[in-house]
């Protein structure tokens, strides 16, 4: 009954109310913002090159939040909506990512107007930071905390655990033992070691780690679809013709449209870039900028990463290595199809390797965020062995994941992550009014030849922030 329940409300969150409420939401922002993830794209690239002066660079931020984006559901994600709802849904991915990214654009900038100082001499923040300050709701803040751990700590990363074991699950080797102790525990005593490594090591090594493995593994998956679109580059028309045409069969969309290219393109694109869910500003918080605006820049190209680039790259992958879209692929089995078709065994290792490093750059992500909201909760910097705890408990849930088969678990987390949408999109809208104005004080600033250096006072919260006073 309980998972009859569960059912049920997945259905109508991410059927109906979320897919409505995110896609108006980042309308609106488009909007208001005057197309801001348009007309100051190349900004956001320049803002990534400053050098900070300590703590965690804007580029660093940008990394962990795109860890916590990308992961299997690039892959897998974006196959079974090709399977499913057609070629279509590929062009409804790239609308959700343009009007997702001027969502991310404002929590992001909210989560640094609003950021507080932590004990190490840096910074952290996010919704529930915002939400209390902004809204001066601490019960509703502390709702949306809770539910972030309990959907990225342990739902979320169970499932990732769980997804990286049972990558191994069509090889042979995988039925196998390793000194009695069956394959799943054995990786998932890997990966758990592997995790805690990371995450002992706090927020700087978290950075350090994404910094790096987040680049190398998405230019290594673009630069293998890159190369599948250039043997096969005659069947690029085809595909991009096919992509068009499907995305406006009217009588498809109106005649079924739960099961149409728009509504499993859409989405795909807004539970995968997570825009407007609240998850990335608690990265976004920790950025060392001189300018809220900034890291609210580097967060639109987030979302472009995540979408435009790697769930793109997955799709014309697929799409241009001849194997057809079938519902009876869909998922990983698709992917695999598609590059074993051209590069034999080749294609189903990389594809794993990609899977193994996606995963594990997901839960470093998600846990990133946790610390931040274990934080909130508790009032204060948390003590050492209070960190010990929550780290140790992080590394355990990755082992029992990776030994789990938990759809109620998946179910669950997927409707705490709807009710943080649903807490954290009314709460960005009604704190837009200081991301606007924080806006243009920062373009008056680069207009009169300044780098922009911000003050609370300048938008009307003087004594209102604890970072910017």
């Amino acid at each position: 009954m309980l998972a009859d329940i569960i059912g049920t409300l997945n259905d109508w969150l991410y059927t109906y109310i979320l897919v409505l409420l995110l896609l108006a939401a980042g309308l609106y922002f488009t909007i208001r913002t005057r197309f801001v993830q348009v007309r100051m794209f190349r900004e956001s690239f320049r803002v990534l090159r400053e050098k900070n002066s300590g703590g965690v660079s804007s580029f660093q931020a940008l990394m962990i939040s795109t860890a916590s984006r990308v992961g299997t559901g690039n892959i897998a994600g974006v196959s079974i909506a090709i399977c499913l709802g057609g070629t279509g849904a590929v062009f409804w991915m790239w609308v959700v990512a343009l009007l997702g990214a001027a969502s991310a654009f404002v929590e992001s900038t909210l989560a640094q107007i609003y950021k507080v100082r932590d004990g190490s001499g840096g910074s952290r923040g996010g919704p529930a930071y915002y939400i209390e300050q902004g809204l001066g709701s601490r019960s509703l803040a502390s709702l949306f905390s809770a539910c972030l751990i309990l959907t990225y700590m342990v739902g979320f990363n169970m499932v990732a655990s769980y997804n990286l074991v049972d990558s191994f699950s069509g090889y042979s080797f995988f039925t196998g033992s390793l000194f009695s102790v069956r394959l799943p525990c054995a990786v998932g005593i890997i990966l758990a070691v592997m995790t805690a490594v990371c995450i002992f090591g706090g927020g700087a090594r978290l950075s350090k780690i994404t910094g790096i493995l987040v680049p190398v593994m998405g230019g290594a998956y673009v630069l293998v679809a890159l190369v599948m679109i250039l043997l096969h580059i005659r069947l690029l028309p085809g595909v991009l013709a096919s992509i068009f045409q499907n995305a406006f069969d009217w009588e498809a969309i109106f005649g079924g449209f739960t099961g149409s290219a728009m509504m499993y393109g859409i989405k795909r694109g807004l539970f995968s870039n997570e825009a407007g869910v609240g998850s990335a500003p608690n990265a976004a918080a920790a950025a060392a900028v001189s300018h809220p605006v900034k890291q609210g820049l580097a967060q639109v190209l987030s979302v472009f990463l995540d979408t435009l680039v790697i769930c793109s790259a997955t799709a014309f992958l697929c799409l241009c290595s001849g194997v057809e879209p079938d519902e009876a692929l869909k998922g990983v089995p698709y992917v695999q199809a598609a590059l074993s078709g051209t590069f034999g065994s080749f294609g189903n290792w990389f594809i794993t390797g990609a899977t193994l490093l996606f995963a594990f750059t997901t839960i470093l992500g998600n846990y990133y965020y946790c610390e931040s909201n274990l934080q909130y909760l508790l009032r204060r910097d948390a003590r050492r062995w209070e960190l010990a705890v929550f780290r140790l408990a992080a590394a355990l849930i990755v082992l029992l994941g990776a030994q789990m088969d938990f759809s109620l678990v998946w179910d669950t987390a997927d409707v705490t992550m709807g009710l943080m949408a649903l807490i954290n999109l009314p709460s960005i809208l009604l704190l837009s009014r200081p991301v606007l104005l924080a806006l243009e004080d920062y373009l008056q600033q680069k207009r009169a030849g300044r780098d922009p250096v911000f003050r609370a006072a300048d938008i009307g919260l003087k004594n209102k922030t604890e970072f910017w006073k």
